[in-house]
This record gives structure tokens, sequence and C-alpha cells, in this order.
């Protein structure tokens, strides 16, 4: 019979709140990471040097076309094999680093894509060059509309971190794992687990929807 066990969640707490903070600690270095490196990526794929964006291409698609969990894998276990050993941190930033740019990119794809074709008819007007165009005019209009999307993936982001329990990383869903193997009180540790996530994710999307619904009045007030 299911029963929460209040003492034990007591006891576990603070060993579950150490976890939580190194994860949202995780999520936030490498959202960070991933929307500058993801604005290169996406930028780097309109290059007019053909071989750089075939590169661009082939990254996003093996990216998109194998599982996170087995890059992280990839990073941690087969790396060592050629010389190089990462801590389980540094491997899981590098790893979500790489997974959520590629699908970050063409979220700015699309919104570069977005910005009227007029736009950059008028820098041209004013005598400016592609480059400077791209970065005064295109690009700070394609992140505002993104701003939405992008905090979606950072609440995905968030929950995809406990893949990294996989690798050894101690964050809350390893932390639970190992105390439940000593006291197999798997009902109320992963209970609250899922309540810990749920406080975090919960408020952030609400965020994310109070977002958007200030970007969209804005745009709207914008366009008449």
């Amino acid at each position: 019979m299911m029963d929460f066990q209040f003492h034990v969640a007591a006891d576990n707490f603070g060993l579950l709140l150490h976890g939580l903070l190194l994860t949202v600690e995780l999520t936030i270095i490498v959202m960070s990471l991933s929307l500058v490196f993801g604005l290169v990526v996406a930028l780097a794929g309109r290059a007019r040097f053909i071989p750089l964006r075939w590169m661009v291409k082939a990254y996003i698609e093996l990216i998109r076309g194998t599982p996170l969990l087995l890059q992280l894998i990839y990073i941690y276990f087969v790396l060592p094999e050629f010389g190089i050993t990462l801590n389980s941190f540094v491997a899981a930033v590098i790893a979500l680093t790489l997974n959520y740019s590629a699908f970050i990119s063409e979220v700015y794809r699309g919104a570069i894509q977005a910005v009227a074709r007029g736009q950059f008819d008028a820098a041209a007007a004013l005598g400016m060059t592609p480059g400077l165009a791209m970065r005064r005019i295109v690009v700070p209009q394609a992140v505002r509309m993104v701003i939405p999307s992008l905090g979606n993936y950072f609440i995905s982001l968030f929950k995809d971190t406990a893949l990294c329990s996989v690798i050894s990383m101690q964050e809350i869903l390893f932390k639970a794992q190992m105390s439940a193997a000593q006291n197999f009180q798997y009902f109320t540790l992963y209970s609250m687990v899922a309540l810990m996530y749920f406080a975090v994710s919960f408020p952030a999307a609400r965020l994310v929807e109070h977002v958007d619904r200030v970007s969209r009045r804005a745009f709207t007030r914008r366009t008449h």
C-alpha cells in the first residue's frame, strides 16, 4: 500500500533541494549558451560559403536524428576512448547545449525568414551592408518574435536535465534514485521529486504565457 512517509520526506528534503538547485543551475547555463550558439548556427546556415551551410545542416540533422539520451551517453562514455574525459556536469552542459542549440537555431531561422523582405531593401537603400542590416535590423526583430518559443524550450530543458542521471550527474532525480536504493521509499521520494519539478515548471509556464501575451499586444500596437 502506498503511504507518504513524512519523516522520510523531511530527512531527504535538503538532499533533494540540493539536487534541484543543481538542476536549475544546469538549465540556466545550458539555456544561456544555447541562445547564443543557436543564433550563431542560424546565421551560419545563411552564409554564402556553401561548405559552411552544409556543415550546419549536417549538424542539425545529426542532432535531430539521434536521441538526447544517446548524445549524453556518447559524450560521457565514448569520448574517453579518444582521450577526452569529462566530468558529468561538463558532459551534461556540452550534450544539452549541442542538442538545444540545433533546435533553437531552427526557431531563429524561421523568425529571420519571417522578417519582411522590405526590411532588407530599406537597409540596402540606406547604404547598409547585408551583415550590418542583419545585426541592426533583422536579428533584433527576430529575437523579439521568438521569445515565447524560447520560453517553452527553457521549460523543456529543465525537465530534460533528468536524463543526466544516466551519467551520474547528481541532479534531483539522481539524488532520489540513490536515496530510494537505500530506504526503498520510492513513492515518497519520487512524489517529492514530481512536486519539486512542478513547483518550478508551473510558474515558469505561466511566466511564458504572460510574456507571450505582452509580446503579442506590443506587436499589435506596432502594426496598427
